[in-house]
C-alpha cells in the first residue's frame, strides 16, 4: 500500500506518518530527509545532490526522482508514505512511472484539511524545553508550573524562529499553490480522501485507518 499524505506544515503529517510506521510497518518518504540521508551516506544520487546544493542551486526533479527510486528499491514489501512529494503535475507523473516500474501503485491520497487561523495559533504557540526537548504550547499545553519544564525541571525554553504568523501564512499560500495542480489529477482517479486535520490526533489516526481499510 503506497499513499500520499497532503497538508500544510503543522497539519500533523509527520505525527500520522509515524503512527502508520508503527501500526502498519509503512515507511515515511520525506524528500528532505531522503536528501540529507543520501548526502550523508555518499550514495551516487546523494553525491549528485550534494554537488548541486553546494553550488547553491535547487535539486532538480530528475535527482529527486532518482532518489525516490533508490529508496523504493530498498523498501521490499513495506508500504510507502509520501510526504512533501509530489508537489507539481510533472512530479505526479514521475511518481506514477517510478511506482509502475516497480510493480507498485498509489492506493490513497489523503489530505489533512485544516483551518488556517486555528493552524496559525497551533504553530505560533508551540515551544520546547531547551534542555530535554519536551514540547509545550502557550494555550493547549503550558507547563504545570510557569517557566519550569514538567519533565526535567529546566527553565530554559525555545521557539523555532520560523514559527511566526507571517511565515505560517506564507507556507499556507505556498501549499495551496503547489497542491492545486495535483489534487484534480488524483480526484479524477478516485484516490482522494479528506480528513479533519484539526481533530484530536487519535481521531485523525482512526479516520486514516478507516480510509486505508477500504
Amino acid at each position: 500500500m503506497d499513499i500520499i499524505l497532503l497538508g500544510p506544515p503543522g497539519a500533523g503529517k509527520g505525527t500520522q506518518a509515524a503512527r502508520l510506521e508503527t501500526s502498519r510497518g509503512m515507511v515515511q518518504l520525506s524528500t528532505g530527509d531522503m536528501l540529507r540521508a543520501a548526502v550523508k551516506a555518499g550514495s551516487p544520487v546523494g553525491l549528485q545532490a550534494k554537488a548541486v546544493m553546494d553550488a547553491g542551486e535547487l535539486v532538480s526533479d530528475a535527482i529527486v526522482s532518482a532518489l525516490i527510486g533508490e529508496r523504493l528499491d530498498q523498501l521490499g514489501d513495506s508500504g510507502a508514505i509520501f510526504d512533501g512529494y509530489p508537489r507539481t503535475a510533472a512530479q505526479a507523473d514521475a511518481l506514477d512511472l517510478l511506482l509502475e516500474h516497480r510493480g507498485r501503485s498509489l492506493t490513497h491520497v489523503i489530505e489533512l484539511v485544516v483551518d488556517e487561523d486555528a493552524l496559525v495559533e497551533r504553530i505560533v504557540g508551540r515551544f520546547t524545553c531547551g534542555n530535554c526537548g519536551a514540547g509545550y504550547h502557550d494555550r493547549f499545553k503550558p507547563p504545570v508550573v510557569a517557566e519550569v519544564c514538567d519533565v526535567c525541571g529546566a527553565s530554559a525554553f525555545k521557539r523555532r524562529p520560523d514559527d511566526n504568523e507571517d511565515t505560517v501564512r506564507t507556507r499556507m499560500i505556498e501549499y495551496r499553490a503547489k497542491t492545486a495542480p495535483i489534487l484534480p489529477l488524483y480526484e479524477a482517479r478516485g484516490l482522494v480522501s479528506r480528513v479533519d486535520g484539526m481533530a484530536e490526533m487519535d481521531v485523525v489516526s482512526a479516520a486514516i485507518e478507516a480510509i486505508l481499510a477500504r
